[in-house]
């Protein structure tokens, strides 16, 4: 449970103010929001599924105080990564031939691929006893957090725009970062 939570905790605060809720909020727009909910589900499953198997094999490999020193310095990465802005100027794909689901699941594993929330449940699955844990942490994080953005992007940009969003994001990458290499250095 501790692995589901703590996961949980941070791939869904490093969501909040993402582009992928921007994403949602244009595919609402354009398609029925059934149809962009399975479609996102689908492309976020793939993603950390993806992430998640290569965190388990590569954290059976490696020493956990290596994996513990490894995860802190990528959610540091990710902090700095998100307190530079990034890059937010992602376009969604034309629906074309492949219709909204297909549409919004191939964004979604083009737009998460990479980002500091695949990297943030690779790290966490590197160091955690539960893979499966794990990869459902992340993925009911990221359905729900671009669920804001599927119902109340509007309010959220109104009271907390992208920027403040992004250094609070990056602020919590940060403190976990600094956190995870204090808890490895000290406990050594």
């Amino acid at each position: 449970m501790e692995a589901f939570l703590a996961t949980f905790a941070v791939v869904f605060l490093a969501e909040l103010g993402d582009k992928t809720q921007l994403l949602v909020m244009a595919f609402a727009a354009k398609f029925p929001w059934r149809q962009v909910l399975v479609g996102m589900t689908l492309g976020i499953f793939v993603v950390h599924a993806l992430a998640v198997g290569v965190g388990s094999f590569l954290g059976s490999l490696l020493d956990p105080f290596v994996m513990e020193i490894v995860a802190s310095l990528m959610f540091l990465a990710f902090g700095l990564w998100t307190l530079r802005g990034g890059e937010d100027n992602e376009e969604a794909a034309a629906a074309g031939r492949y219709g909204p689901v297909l549409t919004v699941m191939m964004t979604f594993i083009v737009g998460e691929m990479g980002d500091k929330t695949q990297f943030a449940a690779m790290a966490m699955a590197a160091t955690a006893s539960s893979w499966l844990a794990v990869l459902v942490g992340a993925v009911v994080a990221m359905v729900l957090a671009d669920s804001l953005g599927l119902v109340a992007g509007a309010f959220l940009q109104r009271w907390l725009p992208p920027a403040r969003m992004r250094w609070i994001s990056g602020g919590i990458f940060v403190f976990f970062g600094v956190l995870g290499l204090a808890h490895a250095l000290l406990g050594r």
